[in-house]
């Protein structure tokens, strides 16, 4: 079976084939997501609210809501499900239309846009896929634009769970890797981040300081077995901020 008949069989049933929705049936379905979308969203998108910013493979627009909730008007979305965008639609998430993402970046202005947002994207793509995703969004973006990623992290103890947990899923990354393809690709910078617990109440907070201990003896597990204490972004999925 060839990528393309892989890819479309999924991606035509990508919101059925699920074990569990993945659009809720309101807003208010979002609610488990907004501490830690809005985490993000502060952490690492422009400062300026009237910033130009792209989501590719924005799904349903989670992201999309929560950063027009934060004051960014000038957002917009493209993902290549159907269902997704009608699940956006059904949902009154505005400005998001069905597109695949290199004839989107094929389309859009040269050095229009602040801000690219590819969450839970690139690891879709193979590694030749990825050279000319990445070339193609540096085209599009400013000087000094960021490109925000979230993708699974081939360098946690329990990364393959990402990695294998979509049909599609074609790679996983670590810093060192986004590092490496990124400043080949003549970009100026590239920042990692772990995925960390978001705190938003008791349950959470408790997690978040159970997680704090555990990941205390991973790192001595880590520097123990290697000799290196450089080990500092573990979570199963982890953030990079690469800057044009």
């Amino acid at each position: 079976m060839s990528s393309t008949r892989f890819r479309a069989r999924i991606y035509a049933n990508y919101t059925a084939a699920t074990c569990a929705p993945l659009a809720p049936d309101s807003l208010d379905g979002f609610a488990p997501r907004a501490a830690h979308l809005t985490r993000l969203i502060r952490d690492h998108f422009p400062a300026d609210r009237n910033a130009k910013i792209l989501e590719l493979g924005c799904g349903h627009g989670a992201l999309i809501h929560f950063a027009r909730k934060l004051g960014y008007a000038n957002i917009e979305g493209v993902d290549g499900s159907s269902a997704q965008v009608a699940a956006a639609r059904r949902l009154g998430i505005e400005g998001i239309r069905e597109g695949q993402l290199m004839d989107a970046l094929a389309e859009a202005p040269a050095e229009g846009y602040d801000a690219v947002i590819l969450f839970d994207v690139l690891e879709h793509l193979t590694r030749d896929e990825a050279v000319d995703a990445v070339d193609a969004i540096a085209r599009v973006l400013k000087k000094g634009g960021r490109l925000i990623l979230h993708v699974p992290n081939g360098a946690s103890p329990f990364g393959t769970l990402m990695i294998y947990s979509d049909f599609t899923h074609e790679i996983a990354f670590t810093p060192e890797s986004l590092t490496q393809l990124f400043l080949a690709s003549g970009w100026t910078r590239v920042d990692c981040f772990e995925d960390r617990p978001a705190v938003h109440g008791l349950a959470s907070l408790v997690r978040a300081g159970l997680w704090r201990a555990i990941r205390a003896s991973l790192r001595f597990y880590l520097a123990v077995e290697t000799g290196s204490r450089q080990h500092d972004v573990l979570t199963q999925n982890l953030y990079a901020v690469a800057v044009k």
